[in-house]
């Protein structure tokens, strides 16, 4: 999945270091209580990787890692708190905060877990109640 891109991030205070390669696999809102919790915010603005695609560049004993669930490995810098990313080893995916990623132009498809939303977004994106079938969802879209 290598189209010539790449990309850089850090924690908040620069002790880790990423390089992304390549173009996410989808890039989408999501609007569950866990992702509003950890993300401090409304809604989360996020970027699915494929594992290979993410790489740690410095810093890599500063991470520390939280596992509310199963399928969800959060992982933040222990010196500043800065979230880096979240393993979700069942879907083979790497999800980075949007913000985390510099000179990526965001460009979201869709909104999940839309049920839980509570900052409502008119953008014209499909909403779906929880996840697209593909992704194990009901595949339920809602209304703007």
């Amino acid at each position: 999945m290598s189209d010539g891109n790449s990309y850089q991030g850090k924690c908040f205070c620069g002790s880790v270091k990423l390089s992304f390669s390549g173009m996410p696999e989808m890039m989408a809102y999501c609007h569950c209580d866990s992702c509003r919790h950890w993300a401090a915010s409304p809604v989360s603005a996020f970027t699915l990787w494929k594992p290979d695609s993410v790489q740690i560049t410095s810093g890599s004993e500063s991470i520390g890692t939280y596992s509310k669930t199963p399928q969800s490995h959060r992982k933040w810098c222990t010196q500043c708190g800065g979230h880096l990313f979240t393993e979700h080893p069942e879907m083979g995916l790497t999800d980075v905060p949007a913000a985390m990623i510099n000179g990526l132009s965001f460009k979201p498809a869709i909104h999940v877990n839309y049920q839980e939303a509570v900052l409502p977004l008119k953008d014209g994106l499909p909403k779906f109640k929880d996840l697209p079938k593909q992704a194990g969802g009901s595949g339920e879209e809602l209304s703007e």
